[in-house]
């Protein structure tokens, strides 16, 4: 059986591929810190994710994210998951519109209060850019 904190996860994830930004922002604490690794950007606070959010929906209108794995352990939880999405339009240098990519990542999440206070998501940023045509693939 799940636990709340897996749950919580669970749908925190539905509200994220719904692209409902304000569901989604209910999962994290007022102080929340969402960390995207791989595009160097930090997010503090729920307004500053709200704004990460809506471009990311905006730019990939089809962005989703398919969990493949998750823990949770205390006030800790990470999850493995496979990203995918189409720019619509790029905020991403020289990843053209039309473009398609899918490729694996995890989060690493910290709790307080029933609630995500920091997230960090690591990927490979050089993949997504080889996917799309904006970085040559590496040689054979």
């Amino acid at each position: 059986m799940e636990n709340d904190v897996e749950k919580m996860m669970m749908d925190y994830l539905a509200a994220t591929n719904a692209h409902d930004v304000e569901k989604t922002l209910t999962f994290f604490t007022d102080d929340c810190v969402y960390d995207c690794m791989p595009m160097q950007k930090v997010s503090h606070g729920k307004q500053e994710l709200k704004d990460f959010l809506s471009s990311t929906f905006t730019s990939m209108p089809d962005f989703k994210i398919e969990a493949k794995s998750s823990f949770n352990a205390g006030d800790w939880g990470a999850s493995e998951w496979v990203m995918s999405g189409t720019f619509a339009h790029s905020n991403i240098p020289g990843a053209p519109a039309g473009k398609s990519f899918s490729l694996r990542g995890a989060s690493i999440m910290e709790f307080r209060g029933g609630k995500i206070s920091r997230n960090t998501n690591y990927w490979n940023l050089a993949s997504m850019l080889q996917q799309v045509g904006a970085m040559p693939a590496p040689p054979q």
